[in-house]
């Protein structure tokens, strides 16, 4: 059988296995996630993270260059030839879908972390109040620590570089509790491509063929370590989104530096005070008033900087993404980012205290 055939029919062997395995949540778990997967993530770390610059980004530019260039020289033999030029396509699908699988994607069929973890997925409106109130009270005395007065906003005094360092901190806490936090080998970037996604409306993101942690580094600087320990939660083998904010959220607020909880307890914050928002203007209102000015003004630098960037495209990026995530089993889509308010509220009702 000829290679372009094989592939073709490959990519098809591919989907349905993918189908079938999506119901053996605990095999993907044991046998990829806790076992494969963390080999393959140790190797391209160590291989990539000593290198200052984002080599996937690079990867990701002379693929397209390639993939424009192969479209522009068959523009004419569609017609002749389209049999021919349809297989070449479903061939390269089928290594790149593979690859994407076997080197991270397989990780969006594992065992949910509430399972996991034995946390709750319901939770009422007293719980989530009960919290949000608790969340206000200690996200305004970090800010208070800091600037010393309410009404300022938080400056962050450390570089990008230093940031990446600096995140391991929380992480080793994080795993003194939960082994399977523990994080190694650092490879954390700034991305190359961090305008293009400053307008897909992204804070960074993981890349799946070099396991890079690719950050945007034109946001708020504030918000940098928890939008990094959500992408190095990626790189643990956790998919999900809402999981990603939610282990980022603990690496965040576990770190021994106060500007590390702040970013961590600003974006928990958020996330509770809009989906109040949403429930009750009244209480959302209510609530507001009781947050410090200074984290506002933080939270106003938030919507400023995102504000210059929307256009259309982050509109379509976004319904790309959302149906991107419902075809690897995150049925909440795009809406699985604010999901992870189920953890947060039932992780801290029954085990900690923030």
């Amino acid at each position: 059988m000829k290679p372009k055939y094989f592939l073709s029919f490959f990519l098809l062997i591919q989907i349905l296995f993918l189908q079938i395995i999506s119901f053996f949540p605990q095999y993907v778990e044991q046998f990829y996630s806790n076992g494969l997967y963390p080999i393959i993530a140790k190797f391209l770390r160590i291989i990539f993270g000593t290198i200052p610059f984002s080599v996937g980004d690079f990867i990701y530019f002379i693929v397209i260059l390639f993939i424009l260039k192969w479209f522009w020289n068959k523009r004419k033999s569609w017609k002749l030839d389209w049999k021919n030029n349809i297989l070449a396509v479903l061939s390269f699908l089928s290594v790149f879908y593979f690859l994407f699988h076997i080197l991270w994607a397989y990780n969006y069929h594992r065992q949910p972390l509430f399972e996991k973890m034995a946390i709750q997925k319901e939770y009422s409106d007293a719980d989530l109040l009960a919290f949000t109130k608790k969340l206000i009270t200690k996200t305004n005395a970090v800010q208070g620590q800091i600037t010393k007065n309410d009404s300022l906003k938080v400056v962050f005094p450390y570089l990008q570089e230093q940031v990446f360092e600096m995140n391991l901190n929380g992480y080793k806490n994080l795993s003194n509790q939960y082994s399977y936090f523990t994080y190694n080998y650092l490879s954390t970037k700034k991305s190359i491509l961090s305008l293009p996604l400053a307008y897909m409306g992204f804070g960074g993101y993981l890349n799946p063929f070099t396991n890079e942690a690719q950050v945007n580094y034109l946001g708020p600087m504030y918000s940098f370590p928890m939008t990094t320990n959500h992408e190095m939660a990626h790189q643990m083998g956790y998919a999900s989104e809402s999981e990603c904010n939610f282990i980022g959220f603990l690496a965040s607020v576990k770190n021994d530096n106060l500007y590390f909880k702040y970013s961590g307890y600003t974006m928990a914050l958020r996330y509770c005070l809009s989906n109040w928002q949403v429930r009750n203007e009244k209480i959302y209102k209510q609530l507001l008033k009781t947050v410090h000015p200074g984290i506002l003004k933080n939270y106003k630098e938030s919507d400023t900087f995102w504000k210059q960037y929307k256009t259309p495209i982050e509109t379509g990026f976004h319904a790309f993404y959302d149906h991107f995530l419902k075809l690897n089993q995150q049925k909440d889509g795009m809406e699985g980012y604010s999901k992870f308010v189920n953890l947060m509220v039932n992780y801290y009702k029954n085990n900690n205290r923030l």
